[in-house]
């Protein structure tokens, strides 16, 4: 086990460069931070080295087996933690680089949702609701944002979670008999009129402006959930929910 307790140390800087979405992208690989999303790295065989306050024992029920283990100082922990109150226990992580052939069935596309929170509890639900995989397109926030992977709860190394191209996803999964949902407010029909689904592709959009149009027309259907009551809209998160689970139902 190393122990760092130098803040200069060439590699604490190499480890606060992952803060940015740049050094992410470059390096392809990511920092999470606390307890549980380690533990669920460590399950999901993503972990490249790991990083512990020194005043904390490992948990002894985790196989790490020779993963690098670096001890550090509470100031270090400090300059690496994105949270307020940081637990004391980081990992580098490699980000997913699978490719996704379309032999599962269902499948949530996002196209430009830029609040954190939002994509991470949509990543979470698609992990809850059993889908094959979740397909982020151009313009949304980083999947590696520290603030998505908290939202996600560890989902991240669940199921594949990749950034891709929606144009070309919705003409690879409608050629392959994989229905594609869009969620639109005009020119839509109201979603209890699909039931279950065996094979779906749900297509969420951004918080202010929704799906971009071109993509709604190509899509099989466009479909849009009823408000009851006084408000203007549904969070995109609860909207992917709601349709999720009915699909699924």
């Amino acid at each position: 086990m190393n122990h760092i307790q130098s803040a200069k140390n060439p590699k604490i800087k190499e480890w606060k460069k992952l803060l940015t979405k740049k050094e992410r992208d470059q390096t392809g690989t990511f920092l999470v931070e606390g307890f549980h999303l380690v533990e669920e790295a460590l399950a999901g065989d993503r972990i490249i080295e790991m990083i512990i306050i020194e005043s904390k024992d490992m948990p002894p029920g985790w196989n790490y087996g020779d993963i690098p283990v670096t001890m550090v100082t509470d100031e270090i922990i400090g300059m690496l933690a994105d949270t307020e109150t940081p637990q004391g226990i980081l990992a580098v992580c490699e980000q997913d680089h699978s490719s996704v052939d379309i032999e599962g069935r269902r499948y949530l596309l996002i196209d430009a949702v830029q609040d954190p929170g939002n994509l991470g509890t949509m990543i979470r639900t698609a992990d809850a609701a059993g889908l094959d995989a979740v397909i982020v397109g151009e313009g949304s926030v980083d999947v590696y944002n520290p603030k998505v992977l908290r939202s996600a709860q560890g989902s991240h190394f669940h199921l594949p979670v990749i950034k891709g191209n929606l144009f070309d996803w919705v003409n690879r999964l409608k050629e392959n008999h994989v229905p594609v949902y869009g969620t639109a407010l005009e020119g839509a029909s109201e979603y209890t009129g699909h039931g279950q689904l065996d094979s779906f592709a749900l297509l969420v959009g951004n918080e202010g402006r929704g799906v971009n149009k071109e993509l709604l027309t190509q899509t099989t259907a466009n479909l849009y959930i009823p408000i009851l009551g006084k408000s203007e809209s549904l969070n995109v998160a609860v909207a992917a929910g709601i349709l999720l689970y009915h699909f699924r139902k």
